[in-house]
């Protein structure tokens, strides 16, 4: 069940909101302002958040600005819910990375199939890509359409890997994303008795080490080819910006 997390200072239309999403079969949970609702937003990660704009504490423009700077939330779908339609309102909104904007008082079905299209459109942006080199490319070379990533490198070097050779180790300083183009690897760590503890399996298709680099921490974990691999490796840089600039690109991760 998705959780959605409604914003509203107005106690009756919060209530209402929040009625007519949980007979949608979502998950609700809500805040009376600006400054509860980024709170709780940190604490829950919820699958999409839906906030008025002028209220106490903090409006929703603070709010969805604050979940910006934040990997964690910044690529949280967000719906703004306003009584005011002015056209500059609603750019200042979309300039900050609101993902759509109703107008109070909206019809029950409007509000719903908002959610319903950006739950649609978030899905096909998983899925959109092949899950191969070329998959790779065109996801990157995607984000970096956007004005602010164009000067990004594109090149993607490819290192191969030997069976029971290791890609990186517990405790080393993360530096790169990592993309399996072709093998197997299994991701582990020694635990208190010495014994390996196997903590993942990845395949052809799938992205590796990224805990790390949005936690800008040392791998908590090793990575260790299970047969002849080829892996992409995207710099740390190339990575971070792309989540930071690029909602959708953030979602995906």
């Amino acid at each position: 069940m998705k959780k959605i997390l409604l914003i509203e200072d107005n106690l009756e239309m919060r209530e209402n909101t929040a009625e007519i999403l949980e007979l949608a079969n979502y998950e609700v949970a809500t805040a009376e302002n600006g400054k509860v609702g980024l709170k709780v937003a940190r604490e829950l990660l919820p699958d999409m958040i839906i906030c008025d704009i002028m209220m106490p504490e903090m409006d929703g423009y603070g709010v969805l600005y604050m979940l910006s700077k934040h990997i964690d939330t910044a690529g949280i779908p967000f719906i703004f819910l306003t009584a005011k339609a002015d056209r500059t309102d609603i750019r200042k909104g979309m300039n900050l990375g609101a993902d759509d904007y109703l107008t109070k008082p909206y019809y029950e079905m409007e509000l719903l199939d908002a959610i319903d299209s950006r739950f649609r459109r978030s899905d096909i942006i998983r899925k959109e890509f092949d899950n191969d080199l070329s998959g790779l490319n065109a996801f990157l070379d995607e984000a970096r359409g956007k004005e602010a990533l164009r000067q990004l490198s594109k090149e993607r070097k490819v290192r191969s890997y030997n069976n029971k050779e290791n890609i990186f180790y517990e405790g080393e300083h993360s530096r790169e994303l990592f993309f399996i183009i072709a093998g197997k690897v299994k991701a582990w760590r020694m635990n208190e008795d010495g014994k390996e503890l196997i903590t993942g399996l990845y395949k052809s298709g799938e992205f590796l080490g990224y805990h790390a680099l949005l936690a800008e921490q040392p791998h908590g974990e090793s990575a260790t080819a299970l047969e002849a691999t080829e892996v992409a490796i995207i710099p740390k840089e190339d990575f971070t910006q792309l989540v930071h600039q690029n909602r959708d690109v953030a979602f995906r991760f």
